[in-house]
Formats: C-alpha cells, sequence, structure tokens
C-alpha cells in the first residue's frame, strides 16, 4: 500500500505544481481551486491581521481582508461572489472575528514552541 499511496502524492504534487504533460499525450480537465489563510502578526497580538484569499486555477478572483472589513471582488466573477458574501450580515460578522478566533488562538498555541526555536 506505500507504493499506491506514494505514487499518489506524486501524481498530486504534479497536477498542483502544474507540470505539463508529456508529448503527445491528451490533457485531461483538471481544475483546481484553492483557499488560502494568513495572520499577519504585527509586534505580537498587538496588531493583527487576516488575509483569506479564494484562487481558482492559479487566478486569485476574491478575498477578505480584516483592515478593509469585506470580501473583495478581483475579478467579474469575485466580484459577484463578493457582493453575494458582503450581503450577508451574520457571515460577515464571522469573518470578521476570525482574527481572534484564528489568528490569535493560534498564535497563543504556537507561542511558546516557536519563540523557543530562535
Amino acid at each position: 500500500m506505500g507504493r499506491v499511496a506514494a505514487a499518489g502524492a506524486v501524481l498530486v504534487a504534479l497536477v498542483v505544481l502544474g507540470a505539463p504533460p508529456a508529448a503527445g499525450a491528451e490533457l485531461s480537465a483538471v481544475f483546481q481551486e484553492m483557499v488560502k489563510s494568513e495572520c499577519h502578526f504585527i509586534n505580537g497580538t498587538d496588531r493583527m491581521r487576516f488575509v483569506k484569499r479564494f484562487i481558482y486555477n492559479r487566478e486569485q478572483y476574491a478575498m477578505f481582508d480584516s483592515d478593509v472589513g469585506v470580501f473583495v471582488g478581483e475579478t467579474p466573477y469575485g466580484e459577484k461572489v463578493a457582493r453575494y458574501w458582503n450581503s450577508d450580515p451574520e457571515w460577515m460578522e464571522y469573518r470578521r472575528d476570525a482574527v481572534d478566533r484564528h489568528c490569535r488562538h493560534n498564535y497563543e498555541l504556537s507561542t511558546p514552541f516557536l519563540v523557543g526555536r530562535r
């Protein structure tokens, strides 16, 4: 079973990294959707910023930045999605609270391990 898992991992890595197909090989319909969450810490937890990026086939189409407080669309589709998400007050409140719920929580868990590794 180890060889099958390793072969699968290599295949996934090649697809994600965008390896070109072999000469004469037929292209398959592979699409990639990615959501990336980032926490930016300035002076510990005194100043934190939460950024969530929505990417489709290597193109960022929308993002949420806690400093801005709303979703921003970066493509025509992203603008449509951002308007929809921004129109839901409960969803926006949940997203704005991510700074404390996600960033501050993970900072407090990770600090003893990370600071001690200097």
